[in-house]
């Protein structure tokens, strides 16, 4: 038996990552399913919370053709939607770097992205197909840089597996543009913004009654750290089975804060 098998039935709302501990971007992970099925039968809500730059009818979209269910859980919340909803507040075309399908999300919900380099917002969702390093981009960010304009980062991930494969995400980017001197918005965990989007759908449950669930550090387990929430740490996802840091709590002034919980899987 599990921690996850015998979990505190005063954990009505869980909070979970998708990339890294649902699925790895191409398969379900074994047993993710079962797991979120089970605390669904227990009467818990079950939130997947993500910091992909899109809509959540986009991801529900996607793990509907990796093929989890849409009965498995409650609702979900992105980054991207506390993105689109401040870029939509500029009134102004954006510029944009990011994939062609992100860009299609984007102007599918209202946002205008520019066609020329006449704009003062950006909008990042990740690295392109055409130039998948983050170094690709050095010169633009430079250029940027030097006219100040503000990035818009919708995705705070570092870095996903996608099919095992280590893949860049936008705030690789960010970091770079950042470094540079260049302004930087984040949405998305371990920002507060996404959690109270979540809570919200929720109906505001106590803090002693919701469970973060995920594997990235400085995303899920910090915001759900700082956020005052029990969190559970998936040692699988980009951890790649790697134990939770002994200085974490230190590192990022949390006192003796620790994880309820380490486990490798939702399984």
């Amino acid at each position: 038996m599990t921690y996850l098998d015998t979990l505190d039935p005063k954990y009505r709302l869980i909070l979970c990552d998708i990339w890294g501990v649902v699925h790895d971007g191409v398969n379900l992970y074994p047993g993710a399913e079962q797991r979120l099925c089970q605390w669904r039968r227990e009467g818990r809500c079950i939130a997947l919370i993500t910091n992909a730059p899109r809509t959540a009818d986009a991801v529900e979209r996607q793990l509907e053709l990796i093929g989890l269910p849409r009965n498995a859980y409650d609702f979900v919340a992105t980054s991207g939607e506390a993105g689109i909803e401040a870029l939509n507040a500029l009134g102004r075309p954006v510029g944009f770097v990011g994939t062609g399908g992100d860009r299609e999300i984007l102007e599918g919900s209202g946002v205008r992205i520019a066609d020329s380099e006449d704009f003062t917002d950006l909008a990042c969702t990740g690295v392109s197909e055409r130039r998948p390093q983050p170094q690709d981009y050095l010169l633009d960010l430079r250029q940027w840089a030097e006219r100040d304009i503000h990035m818009h980062c919708l995705n705070p991930d570092r870095v996903v597996i996608r099919g095992g494969v280590p893949e860049a995400c936008a705030v690789a980017i960010a970091d770079v543009y950042q470094g540079l001197g260049g302004r930087v918005t984040w949405y998305g965990k371990p920002y507060e913004a996404i959690y109270r989007h979540a809570l919200d759908r929720a109906g505001n449950p106590p803090k002693g009654e919701v469970l973060a669930v995920g594997d990235g550090l400085q995303t899920d387990v910090l915001g759900g750290a700082k956020m005052g929430f029990d969190t559970v740490f998936v040692t699988g996802g980009i951890n790649e089975g790697r134990a939770f840091p002994d200085d974490f709590a230190s590192q990022n002034g949390l006192g003796d804060w620790q994880p309820v919980a380490v486990v490798a899987s939702l399984a």
